[in-house]
């Protein structure tokens, strides 16, 4: 019965993220398709718990469940839904879409048929990841050997951050007349 127990939860997490992907991507009203994504993003969180990736987990929440999602709220509330529900879709075309998706999950399945686990290399060995734990050895393997690129993204997000602000005072000022 013990056994049954993580598998049955398995089943359960990966049917809801199916399912709740399915809805994200149907829903022709743009804010349920966003909470939909949450649901989504929560179960997508609890499945990184069972696999014992408490660090995936708590960034698949703060990250993706917290600022992306608010930043996809933002942008579906600041579009203009009137005049895209006038907008002719693009259902004319699913039977090439489903063509392309089953000949993508053929590839895949194929791929995944000769599929080996690599065996642990250096520092991240499932024994020193239990020792040691995911976010601290983490944070070691980035600012010690990874420094440079850690830093180089943190560069390059402050250059989109300013770029976003310069574009969104530009579009500001032309809008007053200046």
């Amino acid at each position: 019965m013990e056994a049954l127990l993580p598998k049955a939860i398995f089943v359960y997490l990966a049917a809801a993220l199916v399912i709740t992907s399915i809805l994200v991507v149907t829903n022709k009203n743009a804010v349920h398709a966003v909470l939909w994504m949450l649901v989504m993003f929560l179960h997508q969180a609890v499945l990184f718990i069972t696999l014992d990736a408490e660090f995936l987990a708590a960034v698949q929440i703060i990250v993706y469940a917290g600022a992306v999602l608010v930043l996809f709220l933002f942008v579906v509330y600041m579009i203009n839904l009137r005049t895209e529900l006038k907008i002719k879709n693009f259902t004319v075309f699913w039977p090439a879409a489903l063509f392309v998706s089953v000949a993508l999950l053929i590839l895949a399945s194929q791929a995944l048929k000769d599929f080996r686990t690599p065996s642990p290399v250096g520092d991240m060995s499932p024994a020193a990841i239990a020792k040691v734990g995911h976010a601290k050895l983490l944070g070691q393997a980035l600012f010690t050997e990874h420094i440079l690129s850690f830093e180089a993204v943190g560069v390059l997000l402050l250059v989109a951050v300013l770029g976003a602000v310069v574009l969104t005072r530009r579009i500001r000022m032309r809008g007053e007349g200046v």
